[in-house]
């Protein structure tokens, strides 16, 4: 199964001010992105905090939301539009393979994103380049050491002065 990391980011690299902001601050060009990625994909991975950020499921795919206690979420799952999984990278990448998916999105945050790298389960990076800068905030792999080479595989301009950049991660 593929597994594409998709974030939008500040030209000085920050997904977020803080942990509580959703990505309100992106263009619509973005959103409109991110909205057709995700569901030509079908899963959207993402960690508690970012989940809670957006406040809800994200409709026409499957939300899968880490989480060390998924239990106490029980009552809000929905089949097929929002689980809550505990899972290393690699269980959560060969849960969704077992479940007939070939690729998902990974949606992040910081420290999601950076899980998931470390791993090595990460085959592609998607990012939205935003016409911002925050000088402050969370950078997209908060908080880990990271050596990864990446190969460029298509820059684009996606509107609003938005551009979008997609990596192969080299293994």
């Amino acid at each position: 199964m593929k597994l594409i990391l998709m974030m939008a980011m500040t030209l000085d690299g920050i997904i977020a001010k803080n942990s509580n902001q959703n990505a309100d601050w992106t263009t619509k060009a973005d959103k409109k992105a991110f909205i057709a990625e995700t569901k030509k994909h079908g899963a959207i991975v993402m960690g508690q905090t970012t989940y809670e950020a957006i406040g809800r499921p994200l409709p026409g795919r499957l939300n899968l939301i880490l989480s060390l206690e998924p239990e106490t979420f029980k009552d809000k799952e929905q089949p097929e539009l929002l689980e809550f999984k505990k899972g290393s990278p690699r269980e959560i990448v060969d849960y969704l393979a077992g479940r007939g998916f070939a690729s998902a999105i990974l949606g992040g945050g910081a420290r999601t994103n950076a899980m998931f790298l470390k791993a090595g389960v990460v085959d592609e990076i998607l990012i939205t380049v935003e016409p911002k800068l925050f000088g402050l905030g969370l950078n997209f792999t908060e908080g880990e050491e990271l050596d990864l080479n990446l190969e460029l595989l298509e820059s684009k301009e996606i509107g609003d002065n938005a551009v979008q950049l997609r990596y192969k991660v080299i293994k």
